[in-house]
């Protein structure tokens, strides 16, 4: 591979050197910020070789090139932009400053709402569960003694995450706008205080006590704030921005109280008095807007709503929908709006799917189908900007597609008991109306499927087939000199097996960079997963690249975003070039302290180059010791 014409063809098509701002990498894509994106010709650099997948994500034009090749194409960008190399976090403050305030309020909301999406899922699939064992038992289709210690307290279980919700929101806000987080939570803790009357009582009992506040200047009523979201929000921001600015004024002898105490006072009355009447009136009027558009006749709102979803996925602000959810579970006990987003979903893996299969072209293939079937799962990204609009058809076809299955859920009035999790698994959070859900799934993913397949995709002309003399090369290279048992990956790291799909990195999760599995581990050490060469081995310390005795190639990357912590925490003990036994000792690293760092330290383990072999199975998931069986190829 000639990384320098690559490097220099990614310069070319980005709008060199006047349309870039920083580069830097990570262990499988170079990250740009460009000055102007309708100078970058996305498509021209996705054809280019070598290059696995390009998006837009947080400000940054990130290109998948794989483990092996971004570090070399990198070195050879930097040669031919004259840049100067620039750190993860440098790229990342690049790019959030070429964001608009728009862009920017809405990576707020994803950064305050994506930590605590799985306690809000762990209660919302349980809420569905008793609703629908509820509804079993009323119905006489289930005999189950509603009393007993495990039934009771399931229920206790399903909704303990919403009635604390304003906690996990300000707690999680606080992190968010760089406050002190426990300071935050105290006030979520203020906001649904028990002296407050409970909100969900006041429909039914009315307000029952009024305070004066601003010196008699007018009344409020005292209302606890449970299923409230933007003005929790809006009170731990303006606490944050209290306290910070009290850092730098007052002494630090003084510091220790005197900020927290003034910090939690000052904005604790304001929220009672102001932020928290004033505001819940605004998320009222949004609230009811939304569902006034749900609901209008024949089911037309949600019918535009299904259409418009996947344009602001593209868009980036997506991420706000979680409000509506959480504002609708707090309004009317369900949230209309998930089913809406999961028929869009649906549709969109269809019309990567109907690609996937009318398609002759290997690469589009081998990026479509793994991206198709994240996309069932809720995971849209790869197969919205790696397929369908690429080629744009596809992607209309799976927006109409969308909102026929959002105009069905309109129609029957479907609701979830939760959010967070969209696609094939939300089935899970519609138990009360399972039949109307899958009936939902089949319009949505038929509708697109037959329409990217009868219109919406021509296919490539074929890829060239292989030399029979590449191929009789490929075959020798190949052949099994292993000692272990020949095109075997043994499990690099003791810790508990999951799929590839449930890695929290949607480059990883999609497939599009390889097939395997992540590993959640319970020791910070990785050994050789076969024996043959160690042939990458990052700047950072925290990914690795090997090459079996066989030809086998793959990536060890440990944690998501890892990258960021710049080497800190991880020990290479192997470096490029050497050649490695199976269970000989890789690299070490500090599993708690990248954890207290905030990141996710699931590893992904990846057959890089997947596509040469008939078959990559996953022959064990669950609890796993090192060297294991994992994963078995067959050519």
């Amino acid at each position: 591979m000639d990384y320098r014409k690559i490097a220099e063809e990614i310069y070319e098509k980005v709008g060199k050197k006047e349309n870039l701002i920083s580069a830097a990498h990570c262990a499988t894509r170079l990250r740009l910020v460009i000055a102007d994106n309708n100078k970058c010709d996305s498509k021209a650099v996705e054809d280019i070789e070598g290059v696995k997948g390009v998006f837009f994500a947080s400000g940054q034009l990130q290109i998948i090139l794989g483990t092996g090749t971004v570090n070399k194409v990198y070195d050879e960008f930097l040669a031919v932009s004259g840049l100067s190399a620039a750190t993860k976090a440098e790229v990342k403050q690049a790019a959030a400053a070429q964001q608009n305030v728009f862009k920017r309020a809405i990576k707020t909301l994803g950064d305050i709402f994506v930590p605590i999406i799985p306690a809000i899922v762990a209660s919302g699939f349980l809420m569905g569960i008793m609703e629908a064992l509820n509804f079993m038992v009323s119905n006489g289709f289930l005999t189950l003694d509603t009393t007993s210690s495990v039934f009771v307290f399931a229920k206790l279980f399903s909704n303990v995450a919403y009635v604390f919700l304003p906690i996990l929101i300000a707690y999680s806000a606080a992190k968010a706008f760089g406050g002190n987080p426990y300071l935050g939570a105290v006030i979520g803790m203020l906001m649904i205080h028990p002296d407050l009357q409970n909100a969900w009582t006041v429909a039914t009992e009315g307000v029952k006590v009024k305070q004066s506040v601003w010196f008699g200047l007018y009344d409020i009523d005292l209302i606890g704030y449970q299923g409230h979201v933007i003005p929790v929000i809006i009170a731990v921001w303006v606490m944050c921005f209290i306290e910070k600015r009290l850092h730098k004024i007052v002494p630090e002898m003084f510091d220790l109280f005197v900020t927290p105490l003034t910090s939690v006072f000052v904005t604790g009355y304001l929220t009672y008095s102001m932020i928290g009447p004033v505001f819940v009136l605004i998320e009222n009027s949004i609230i009811n807007g939304i569902q006034w558009l749900i609901a209008l006749p024949f089911g037309i709102g949600s019918f535009i709503m299904g259409a418009c979803y996947a344009p602001t996925v593209v868009a980036g602000v997506h991420h706000m929908y979680t409000v509506i959810d959480v504002g609708q579970l707090g309004v009317f006990g369900v949230t209309y709006w998930l089913p809406l987003a999961s028929a869009a979903n649906l549709a969109q893996g269809a019309a990567t799917l109907a690609v996937a299969l009318k398609t002759k072209n290997a690469k589009t293939k081998s990026v479509a189908l793994p991206s198709a079937f994240s996309a069932f799962m809720g995971i849209t990204e790869p197969a919205i900007f790696g397929v369908n609009l690429r080629y744009f058809k596809p992607f209309i076809c799976g927006c109409i597609g969308g909102a026929c299955g959002a105009l069905f859920a309109s129609v029957t009035n479907l609701g979830a008991s939760g959010t967070g999790v969209t696609g094939i698994f939300g089935i899970l959070l519609c138990l009360n109306m399972p039949l109307q859900y899958i009936l939902m799934m089949a319009i949505s993913i038929g509708v697109a499927f037959a329409l990217t397949w009868m219109f919406g995709y021509k296919d490539e002309a074929p890829a060239a087939k292989e030399a029979p003399a590449a191929a009789e090369e490929k075959k020798e290279i190949s052949a099994p000199v292993m000692e272990t048992k020949p095109g075997t990956v043994y499990s690099p790291i003791e810790g508990n097996i999951i799929p590839m799909e449930k890695i929290k990195d949607d480059t990883f999760a999609s497939g599009v960079l390889g097939q395997g599995v992540g590993i959640e581990p319970a020791k910070g050490q990785v050994a050789a997963p076969f024996d043959g060469t160690v042939t990458t081995v990052f700047d950072t310390k925290h990914a690795i690249g090997l090459t079996s005795n066989d030809g086998m190639e793959m990536l060890i990357h440990v944690g998501i975003n890892t990258v960021e912590l710049g080497g800190k925490y991880y020990t290479a003990k192997v470096t490029e070039g050497a050649s490695v036994k199976a269970g000989q000792l890789l690299l070490t690293f500090d599993k708690e302290a990248i954890k207290n760092a905030g990141y996710d330290v699931t590893t992904a383990v990846l057959v890089t180059n997947a596509d040469e072999y008939s078959k990559v199975s996953v022959i064990k998931t669950g609890a796993g010791e090192e060297m294991d069986e994992i994963i078995k190829v067959e050519k």
